[in-house]
């Protein structure tokens, strides 16, 4: 008769754990989005050019998936609760220098930095809740939770943002961050372990620079390609990233101690959840960006307003992702994320029957349908892609993971963005705004939105039937 090893439950201060990591995790997925709202406050303070804000939106998202892998690996090594608390400092100090950047350039410098930062806590975070929580049930729930904190950020970002701007200057998007920084520093010593991997082997430095030479050209790339202007530089930063990408994953297969190990997306699981999280992310992010400019622009709200509108997506992301792993112990994950993103699409379909003269109830009930299917997506998709590694390899995992959900967020900011702005720039045939009548331009404005709506329904309904396949 053998003996069945008894996988121990979580404890109170396990819990209080998960607690603390839901912190960063809800601020840093929440800094991605808190700027959709301060960006005419900063834009009037201090006048960047259209590419200078596009970077001041953009560069944040960018250097978190340029260097989520790298910290990932470095969590292992150094350990992960020190590269948390390490990232913790560095960004509280660093959103203080964002909050009183007197430039574009030194905002734009911040929020790369802040990126930076973010990098290292966010694959720390996932890491330690896979080796904190070794019940399968108890784990599925905690990545849950942990989900519905990341895309409860993102959502919450422009209700926060506009709460801070009706009473202060657009800085104090950024100074939330010491406080909840703070209150980490003090509490995660007591409450979260130490994890490092015992033999991880050395840090495969040419692997990085492979890495950052693949991601950063091309997302410059995609900004240039869409921009409307030196789509020639575009092509040819997309062609030297694609380059990259290539040699990088040639050095993984071959390098004792690899980033990432690309054998794992020959398993048709893991590879069908992080197509599908990375493209679900990114149509949504997309289409978020519009709705809160076009609740500002269009429909006339004020920031705080406009924010409080959007507080059921929230609301409805939260619930979705949490109830997801629940449904999971009843029907298989692929094909509950299928059914969310079909519900997504039906959202964005919504989306697309707006008109300049909507108003506020039809894009708030589009973007809560959008929300309700997203959650699942976050959820499953990521408890899939951590479950599949070694608990040894965990913070390399979970930075896959979190390199998709960051790459998704920037890649739809970039392309679906500059999509819209294209639409808007045709429709107003190249001439100032301020020559054009202001419905003109709200009609302009809404048919970018309407067309990355559509753009997002039919992208979401291809990746449904991925999901369903993977089952």
């Amino acid at each position: 008769m053998t003996s069945r090893s008894v996988v121990p439950h979580a404890s109170i201060r396990t819990w209080l754990g998960l607690a603390v990591l839901a912190l960063p995790t809800l601020l840093l997925s929440m800094d991605v989005t808190v700027l959709y709202l301060a960006t005419p406050h900063l834009a009037a303070s201090l006048r960047p050019t259209a590419t200078e804000l596009l970077w001041i939106t953009d560069s944040y998202g960018f250097l978190i998936a340029s260097f989520l892998v790298v910290m990932g690996n470095l969590g292992d090594r150094i350990g992960r609760r020190r590269l948390l608390l390490i990232g913790a400092t560095a960004f509280a100090l660093g959103s203080v220098v964002a909050a009183y950047a007197p430039t574009p350039t030194t905002l734009i410098v911040a929020r790369a930095l802040l990126g930076v930062a973010g990098s290292t806590m966010m694959p720390s975070t996932l890491a330690l809740i896979s080796t904190m929580f070794r019940d399968a049930t108890q784990r599925g729930t905690a990545i849950g939770i942990w989900a519905a904190c990341l895309s409860g950020g993102v959502a919450l970002g422009p209700v926060v943002g506009g709460a801070l701007l009706e009473s202060w200057w657009w800085g104090s998007v950024f100074l939330i961050a010491v406080p909840v920084m703070g209150l980490m520093l003090v509490t995660a010593p007591w409450v979260l372990p130490e994890h490092r991997d015992p033999a991880p082997g050395r840090i495969d430095l040419a692997g990085v620079a492979l890495s950052l030479a693949t991601v950063l050209p091309t997302i410059y790339g995609v900004k240039h390609l869409f921009a409307g202007h030196a789509v020639a530089t575009g092509v040819a930063s997309i062609g030297v990233g694609a380059g990259f990408g290539v040699l990088f994953v040639r050095r993984q297969l071959v390098t004792a101690d690899p980033l990432i190990d690309v054998r794992l997306f020959g398993e048709r699981r893991f590879r069908a959840a992080m197509i599908v999280m990375t493209a679900g992310i990114s149509v949504t992010a997309g289409v978020y960006l519009f709705v809160t400019q076009y609740l500002q622009q269009v429909v006339g709200l004020s920031p705080l307003r406009a924010g409080l509108w959007l507080l059921p997506s929230s609301g409805a992301m939260v619930v979705t992702s949490v109830l997801a792993p629940v449904l999971a112990r009843r029907f298989a994950a692929g094909r509950i994320v299928g059914v969310s993103l079909l519900i997504a699409a039906v959202g964005f379909v919504i989306l697309t029957r707006l008109t300049a003269t909507s108003g506020v109830a039809l894009v708030v009930l589009g973007i809560v349908v959008v929300y309700l299917g997203q959650g699942p997506i976050m959820a499953l998709s990521t408890d899939l892609i951590v479950g599949s590694a070694p608990p040894r390899k965990a913070g390399a995992a979970s930075a896959l993971s979190e390199t998709g959900t960051e790459l998704g967020l920037a890649l739809g900011v970039a392309v679906l963005g500059s999509i819209g702005a294209a639409v808007y720039r045709a429709r107003v045939d190249g001439r100032i705004p301020d020559t054009l009548p202001p419905a003109a331009v709200d009609a302009a404005f809404t048919s970018g939105l309407v067309t990355i709506a559509a753009i997002a329904a039919a992208v979401s309904a291809v990746l449904a039937l991925v999901a369903w396949r993977a089952a």
